[in-house]
Order: structure tokens, then sequence, then C-alpha cells
């Protein structure tokens, strides 16, 4: 259950292969619902879940779906699952649901998710596939956390809208980036994290 693959198959993709550092896919979102700390790991814990489960059931169905109707099949899937995460987000959690906004329903076009079912479900098993969507999901999820964290501290001064910032620093001169919210910054502090990424790993690969 726990074999060398199964375990390279969750453990890569959260560092060494992550899907946003190393493939640079599930960019859009990234840039998109990172303002704040909030929305950000609701959207990325909302990608593992559907990228798991999408994973597990294609996985079940692979050797059933006729080839040139495999893309529709997965798309069906991936659909369904999004419109039932879409709608318990809008039950219990309405408030990041919208600040999400569309970008919910478009987990059903993220590279990350199209490539796990294409590259991975379809050619292993449910368990190797369900280790691979979590995997990635939280490799994405990683990656959203962090930019997050950091846009909605300096150009904020809060975290989950609590304000964090000392009211001594404040007197002191101290006021919040306002850049930070804009999504040009986002751009930068992903690519940023993207080169601290390979930097740190560059050795590991070689």
């Amino acid at each position: 259950m726990f074999s060398e693959e199964n375990k390279a198959a969750f453990r890569n993709p959260l560092n060494l292969n992550n899907p946003i550092a190393v493939q640079v896919l599930g960019i859009c979102s990234a840039l998109a619902v990172t303002s704040q700390l909030k929305p950000a790991i609701v959207m990325g814990l909302s990608v593992t879940v559907i990228t798991a489960f999408s994973n597990v059931i294609i996985s079940l169905l692979r050797k059933t779906i006729p080839n040139r109707i495999r893309i529709i099949v997965q798309l069906v899937v991936v659909a369904a699952l999004v419109t039932i995460v879409s709608q318990l987000l809008k039950a219990y959690v309405y408030d990041v649901s919208v600040q999400l906004s569309v970008y919910v329903g478009l987990i059903i076009t993220n590279c990350i998710l199209m490539g796990r079912l294409e590259a991975f479900a379809m050619q292993n098993g449910p368990w190797s596939s369900f280790l691979d969507g979590i995997g990635n999901g939280l490799g994405y999820a990683i990656i959203l956390v962090i930019v997050g964290f950091i846009r909605e501290l300096f150009g904020l001064g809060t975290l989950f809208g609590f304000n964090v910032i000392p009211q001594a620093l404040t007197k002191a001169g101290y006021c919040n980036n306002g850049m930070m919210l804009m999504p040009a910054m986002s751009l930068i502090i992903v690519g940023c994290v993207i080169w601290a990424h390979r930097s740190i790993n560059k050795e590991e690969k070689k």
C-alpha cells in the first residue's frame, strides 16, 4: 500500500515536482485568489479534494472509457465534483465562496487537475491515483498559502482578518503596502517563490 512508488506519487508534488513551482501549472488561480490567506486555503483544499477524488473515479473507470471520449468523461467527472464542492462552500463558507467568485467553477479547466487525470489516473490504480491527487493538490495549496500569507500580511496587516501588526509599529510610521493587493504583485511573489524553490532544490535535482 505504501510502496516506494506510492510514496513518491504523494511526496514529489509537495516539493521536487511541485505543480506551480516546477511545472508552472495552475498559475491563473494562484494569482487571482491569494490577496488574503483564507480564500487561498479554501481554494487549495478545494482543488486537493477534487483532484484526489476525480483521480480515483477516473482510475476506476479507465479500462471502460473509450479512448476517443476520454477527455469528455474526465470533464464530466470533474464538473460533477466541482459542482458539489461549490455548493458546499456556498452552504458553509458563503463569504469565502463570494471572494473566490468564478474561480471555483474554473477548477474544471485547471491544468493541474486535467494533467493528472490524463497522465496518471488513466495509467494507474485507484490508491496510487488518490495519493497522486492529494500530493498535487497539497503542492498547489502550499504555494497559494505562502503567497496569500505574504500578500495579506504586508498588504492589509492582517492574517485571517485579524490585525497582527503591533500598534506601536503603526504609530512609529509603519503603513501597509497597498501594492501587495494588486494582481501584478501576486505575479511577482509567485515568481520569487519559484526562484527560491528552484534555488533551494537545485543540488537535490542533480
